[in-house]
This record gives C-alpha cells, sequence and structure tokens, in this order.
C-alpha cells in the first residue's frame, strides 16, 4: 500500500559535534577551548581573501592592521601607533603642501 502523506519527509536532525573549521580543518580540538578559538580566528584572517587594488581592499588592510595592533601589548603596540603617527603625520604634510601650493598659484 502507498504512502498517502503528501508531506515531504522531514530531513534528518543535525548531528551534534562541532560545526565549521573545527569540523573541517581543526578535527579532535575543542571548540569551547580559548585557545583553540583563538587559532582559528587566526586561520579565518590568513585565508581570507580580499581584493587587492581597490578601495575596499586597502580599507580592509588598515582594518586588519588595528586589530592585529590592538591583540599586541608592550613594544609592539608602541611600534605600530608610531607607525601610525608617522603615517597621519605625512599625510599631513602632503596636504598641507598641496594646499599651499594651490593657494600660491591662484593668488600669486
Amino acid at each position: 500500500m502507498p504512502d498517502d502523506d503528501p508531506r515531504p519527509p522531514t530531513p534528518p536532525a543535525p548531528q551534534p559535534g562541532p560545526q565549521g573549521r573545527f569540523a573541517d580543518d581543526l578535527i579532535g580540538l575543542d571548540p569551547d577551548d580559548p585557545e583553540a578559538r583563538a587559532f582559528a580566528e587566526h586561520l579565518d584572517r590568513v585565508q581570507r581573501v580580499r581584493p587587492g587594488f581597490t578601495v575596499e581592499g586597502y580599507i580592509g588592510g588598515v582594518g586588519d592592521f588595528a586589530d592585529a595592533a590592538n591583540r599586541l601589548g608592550g613594544h609592539r603596540r608602541l611600534t605600530a601607533g608610531i607607525l601610525v603617527a608617522l603615517i597621519m603625520l605625512g599625510v599631513i604634510i602632503a596636504v598641507w603642501d598641496t594646499l599651499v601650493f594651490i593657494l600660491t598659484t591662484l593668488f600669486a
């Protein structure tokens, strides 16, 4: 006798266990371990692919640099802060020189 139930069969229940990276790459590691989670986040950052020569790619790179600088401590964090300050100083000097050039060209 054929089955007269018009409903489709229910999908199987999800299997308990690790999901995502812990099921694929980090088999056997505890997903609740903070060090294992930090390593999984590191692998996600390393394998992230973004466009190289677009504004979004550059902004994403700056965001990665800022995240890495925030995770660092001690003299490395200070070095990252000094690097950012030097970059900002260079941008300010370039903008100032551009404004001076434009104003002297227009009014001289």
